[in-house]
């Protein structure tokens, strides 16, 4: 029987399915992408390794050899995210780069408040039970006295979540010794907001990953996971603003669609068009994340059909409430394939509707004038679609180009983009090779995307 090296071995474990990649020669100019297995995630059954199992064999099913590795890296969602609550000071300002900050690491935000923590606050947030409190507020040197309210409410709860604090640093010390005297687990970060207009997401958003790595070791199914790791564990989500970043800083400014089995999540690195900037109502972060709970077309496959017509589903020829009464992982019949283009479609669609920003025509005062709210995609020239549907469908480039059709109400959308799709379906644990590795992960994106050459899906349904 043949052998096959590989340096790194990266398995991605998601809500769906578990996917091994092995990549060899990442030390030198010509990385090599051995190839990838697939199997049902199998944290549901108690044991992640069972599925590890299954897809390593399916890797080397398809190798027709022996597969050794020399160490084990990993991304995954299959704790099912980090449930995350998040308290700032003013909306617009503390509380949403918070948010923002949360949902570049991978986190799920359950709850955003701004101003004081009322008593209803408070019952809601036990009732939530988060994973992790983010709080925040204040620019570096002005308002305390939230900060400090807000960490002595907190301090009483009977909460065992870490509390991370990214505010005002005229008062850092005093929250953390407020929340450690309560016997709280408290990490300090540079604050979120430190100056008006500013964002300063990245030193919270390492602290949320480094408590992810932390949590998903214990959640359930999941505990072996660290035995046989050597190295970096990072949120799916995480991983691939990671590769966004990466990819930015090589093709300029970019788009990504990614659809799973329980979230459709859009990345997006850009600054926006300089005509738009002189509009714009608030900063928005270089790098930028929304992820969209009920749109994912396995878990939450009977929320996407919600939102499709009967003459969609009519014209593509499926009956969905069937289909998905029956629904499997992976489809297996063309009416299961027809069925998930559907969907996807729905979930790319109403995913990118809500990512992106739009121009708004508003009155005051001195008569109407024009604004730019939220996410501005116009200077956006690559648009990358991944997640197993994306890069398994063979129309899903026609899909994105399709979703990104100009009108009044997307204003904000891309102007002259090209579509490419991930063909390998190792975005996301490129991301996490990139922190080692980053040379290879980026000759490897390449690769996978085909820069330079004819973009399109690999058709495996």
């Amino acid at each position: 029987m043949r052998e096959f090296a590989a340096d790194v071995l990266v398995a991605e474990i998601g809500s769906t399915t578990t996917v091994v990649n092995a990549f060899a020669d990442l030390a030198s100019l010509h990385p090599i992408f051995l190839g990838q297995g697939m199997a049902p995630t199998s944290v549901p059954a108690g044991d992640v390794t069972l599925g590890l199992r299954e897809a390593t064999l399916d890797l080397e099913n398809k190798l027709g050899g022996r597969l050794h590795w020399q160490r084990m890296l990993a991304v995954s969602s299959a704790a099912g995210g980090l449930r995350m609550t998040v308290h700032g000071l003013a909306y617009e300002m503390t509380a949403r780069a918070a948010r923002e900050a949360a949902l570049g690491a991978g986190a799920i935000v359950k709850m955003v408040t701004a101003g004081e923590l009322t008593k209803e606050h408070l019952v809601r947030l036990q009732d939530i039970r988060p994973n992790i409190v983010l709080l925040a507020g204040g620019v570096d040197h002005g308002e305390t006295k939230t900060a400090l309210q807000n960490a002595a409410l907190l301090a009483e709860l009977p909460l065992e979540a870490p509390i991370i604090y990214a505010g005002n640093s005229a008062c850092r010390d005093e929250v953390a010794q407020i929340l450690r005297r309560a016997g709280k687990r408290v990490l300090t970060v540079e604050n979120v907001y430190p100056r008006i207009d500013e964002l300063n997401v990245l030193p919270a958003r390492r602290a949320i990953q480094q408590v992810f790595e932390e949590h998903i070791v214990h959640a359930p199914g999941m505990e072996k996971i660290r035995s046989l790791v050597q190295g970096t564990i990072m949120p799916t989500p995480g991983a691939v603003m990671q590769a966004a970043e990466l990819l930015y800083r090589h093709i300029g400014d970019l788009l990504i669609v990614d659809v799973g089995g329980a979230t459709t999540d859009v990345h997006s690195v850009t600054m926006g068009s300089e005509e738009l900037s002189r509009l714009a109502y608030s900063p928005e972060p270089l790098a930028k994340r929304t992820v969209e709970g009920d749109l994912g077309v396995y878990i939450n496959a009977e929320q996407v059909a919600l939102l499709v017509t009967p003459e969609e589903a009519k014209q593509n020829m499926v009956d969905l409430g069937a289909v998905i009464a029956s629904w499997g992982a992976l489809p297996k019949t063309p009416e299961e394939v027809r069925a998930l283009e559907l969907l996807t479609a729905k979930a790319v669609g109403t995913a990118l509707e809500r990512h992106a920003g739009c121009v708004k025509h508003l009155y005051g005062p001195g008569g109407k004038y024009v604004v730019a709210m939220g996410r501005d995609l116009t200077a956006v020239k690559w648009v990358i679609g991944t997640g197993g549907p994306l890069t398994r469908l063979a129309g899903a480039a026609d899909l994105l180009r399709l979703a990104l059709r100009p009108s009044a109400k997307q204003a904000m959308y891309p102007r002259e983009f090209r579509v490419v799709i991930d063909r390998h379906y190792n975005l996301a644990v490129l991301g996490v090779l990139s922190q080692e590795y980053s040379g290879a992960a980026e000759v490897l994106m390449e690769q996978s995307l085909n820069i330079g050459g004819e973009s399109g899906a690999v058709p495996n349904y």
